[in-house]
């Protein structure tokens, strides 16, 4: 099996499985934008403010965002800009009321996606995503790289020794296991936490079950890449 077979890739099945933060002030434009956004993401964080943005961002996994340009109280610009100093690869798309040149030039070198103009024409906004979808499939980032050859695959939810070409089986709690770890990857997640996630029923969400399901993770993606941070929790190391 080929599993980074890009030609076999359904842009649009892609774009069903990734999550997109939306800001924009104006509530009717925002509820209208993200019942479309809705049709076609995985999920869709909708706020009117930068702080609730951040909030998300801190907690969530998020790879798209798109952003107005001018918010109350703040700049979309200035916004992404201060993403980018962390994170230098995430697709953005911009939405403005104007094709003022100074906010083509800035958006430019923040390395964004498109530059839609209000009102937004939902083709174009449908377009614009696929570019998203094309540049996150150019930078491997739904491909998650391990030590020893060892990649996960995000949206299929596989993991395959690259080397020897062949898939590693995963449990369905390996998988609820892996995908938690990778989706809040920038903290560290109390064991407690884990547990809730993982197992419906309490009663078997023993230390013992989870310290077992964690090594049987470790033995597949390498003994570094989940870390024990003593006494607080585990983190995954990306």
């Amino acid at each position: 099996m080929n599993y980074n077979n890009n030609e076999n890739l359904n842009f649009n099945n892609i774009l069903r499985n990734l999550n997109v933060l939306y800001i924009e002030d104006e509530d009717n434009i925002r509820k209208n934008v993200s019942q479309t956004l809705a049709l076609l993401c995985k999920e869709v964080f909708d706020v009117a403010r930068i702080e609730k943005a951040n909030e998300i961002l801190n907690n969530s996994h998020i790879d798209i965002i798109i952003s107005d340009i001018n918010l109350d109280g703040d700049n979309g610009l200035d916004f992404i800009e201060r993403i980018r100093i962390k994170n230098k690869i995430i697709p953005v798309i911009f939405i403005s009321a104007y094709t003022d040149t100074n906010y083509l030039l800035q958006a430019t070198k923040l390395k964004l996606i498109d530059y839609l103009i209000k009102p937004i024409d939902f083709k174009m906004l449908k377009n614009a995503l696929i570019n998203c979808v094309q540049d996150i499939i150019d930078n491997s980032r739904y491909i998650i790289n391990f030590p020893n050859n060892i990649n996960y695959n995000v949206l299929q939810k596989k993991l395959f020794n690259t080397l020897e070409n062949k898939e590693i089986g995963l449990t369905s709690k390996e998988i609820l296991l892996l995908d938690y770890l990778i989706k809040f990857n920038n903290r560290v997640i109390p064991q407690e936490e884990l547990k809730i996630n993982i197992w419906e029923d309490m009663f078997d969400a023993s230390d013992s079950a989870l310290k077992n399901l964690l090594n049987k993770v470790r033995k597949k993606i390498g003994k570094e890449s989940i870390k024990n941070i003593s006494g607080v929790g585990y983190r995954i190391k990306l």
